[in-house]
């Protein structure tokens, strides 16, 4: 099978990437549902969507060819015998109704109503109000549809949207040659992953490669917290979000993985655990071959751990790391040493403010040439200044969901560096 998956570093010349573009599933927020779905905020889906094709655009203009995640499931659904059925049913089985038969099947119906494939796809991304299914009729009622029939009582959702889902990192991991489909800590990003499950069970170009983890194991980790270094290193975040269990298991397939992963070493960092810092890539992402950027508050409290081969099959080895975050990362990469570039400089108040805008969070497409997004303007400066090509990203609405450029992106294939 030809290669369509190579990823091998977080700065090699970015050749082909997976975004989503935001739609009707902002529509469905609601300050009554906020908290549950993992928003502080209502972004303004219009003013979104525009930030969103000109990040898009930008990426085109830099030579990335741009695919887009709704397109390639539907593609996979397509793909698939029975595509449509076998989607629905899984899809219906996660969506929040258990014990709902008559609720059930009428989601069931409103999906498989759609008349496309790509239809479909959107309306289970965008979630489904009470007042769009049919009645749910008396003899048929179980006490659970009763009580359910009506959806939230607050917002009217019968069936929850899965609007953090233009935060591509997330719920799908490709390293190597190779793809992990995550199990999100939160139920209402779990669905997520249905999406990314299918594209690499069924879609002509992708089903096959090999799985580093599995939607369906029981420890939650996101793609957010992994971070391909290069030099055959893999960072990984112990977070909010990741388990520790959950390091375990991925870090023994890809180290035992081969060239299909290209790791020989895990640095697993334990970062704290807070909203603010939800993932690795939200204080930590690579800029260059020995540079990064990165929230000042980790550097007091941050442990290092390495994890690598051990003398028997599927044996890993772990020591915990002494030295200076710096010092590890030089070691790594085989370097001398590396610049660690504070997110707000020595300005604590734009430092904390900037990197709850994701200041740190940067997508390279090339060694040092990096997007940002453009309200960070105290971190935009110190990165122009260091030598960066900065790519400035809108950024007003995209950024009320507490995700950033890398947040925003799966690279698919990545140049060697």
């Amino acid at each position: 099978m030809t290669q369509t998956l190579s990823v091998h570093s977080e700065i090699g010349r970015l050749r082909k990437v997976m975004l989503h573009r935001p739609g009707d599933e902002l529509l469905n927020l609601s300050p009554d549902s906020l908290g549950r779905l993992l928003f502080d905020d209502i972004p303004f889906l219009a003013e979104a969507q525009r930030e969103h094709d000109a990040f898009a655009q930008m990426l085109r203009d830099e030579g990335v060819e741009v695919l887009y995640l709704d397109q390639l499931t539907a593609e996979a659904i397509d793909a698939c015998p029975d595509g449509r059925e076998r989607f629905v049913d899984r899809y219906v089985a996660e969506c929040g109704l258990d014990g709902c038969d008559a609720l059930q099947g009428l989601v069931r119906d409103v999906l498989l109503s759609q008349e496309t494939t790509a239809g479909l796809v959107n309306k289970a991304i965008s979630g489904i109000r009470a007042d769009e299914v049919g009645t749910v009729t008396k003899c048929s009622r179980s006490l659970a549809d009763m009580l359910n029939a009506n959806g939230s009582e607050e917002d009217g959702l019968l069936v929850d949207p899965i609007p953090n889902i233009y935060f591509t990192r997330d719920s799908f991991t490709v390293l190597g040659s190779g793809v992990g489909v995550n199990r999100m800590l939160s139920v209402t990003r779990r669905r997520e992953t249905l999406l990314g499950d299918m594209i690499f069970s069924h879609h002509p170009l992708y089903r096959g490669v090999p799985r580093w983890y599995g939607r369906d194991l029981p420890y939650h980790i996101e793609g957010g917290d992994i971070l391909i270094l290069g030099n055959r290193t893999l960072a990984v975040g112990i977070s909010e979000r990741t388990q520790s269990a959950a390091v375990d298991v991925f870090a023994r397939k890809v180290l035992w993985g081969g060239e299909d992963s290209g790791v020989d070493r895990v640095l697993a960092l334990l970062i704290p655990r807070k909203r603010a810092f939800m993932h690795l890539d939200t204080v930590f992402t690579q800029l260059d071959v020995d540079a990064f950027t990165m929230h000042p508050a980790i550097l007091g409290t941050l442990r290092v751990f390495e994890l690598s081969r051990g003398a028997r099959q599927e044996e890993v080895k772990i020591r915990q790391r002494d030295e200076t975050l710096g010092e590890v990362l030089a070691g790594a990469l085989g370097l001398d040493s590396v610049r660690l570039i504070k997110c707000g400089g020595d300005d604590g108040i734009a430092a904390t403010r900037e990197q709850w805008n994701d200041g740190s969070n940067t997508l390279a497409v090339s060694p040092g040439r990096v997007f940002v997004y453009q309200r960070n303007q105290v971190t935009n400066d110190i990165l122009y200044k260091e030598g960066f090509d900065i790519l400035e990203i809108p950024s007003g609405e995209l950024s009320r969901g507490r995700g950033g450029p890398h947040c925003m992106s799966m690279p698919f294939v990545r140049d060697a560096l």
